[in-house]
């Protein structure tokens, strides 16, 4: 049976944390930033956590 391979989009976008976690970048922090307030500027820029029930779906995709 050939090796799985890692789904290259998916490698690009999640990490894992040390404690076996998936680390996912915030959404809408590409464009329209001006109408937005500081303070949420500054909380897109911290990573979050893959939520519960997608994280079986993204650890297939990168094969972990």
């Amino acid at each position: 049976m050939p090796k799985q391979k890692t789904r290259r989009g998916a490698a690009k976008r999640f990490r894992l944390t040390g404690t076996g976690k998936l680390r996912r970048n915030k959404a809408n922090h590409r464009h329209m930033l001006i109408r937005r307030s500081k303070s949420v500027k500054r909380k897109m820029r911290n990573a979050g956590l893959v939520a519960k029930s997608d994280e079986r779906k993204v650890r297939r995709m990168l094969s972990v």
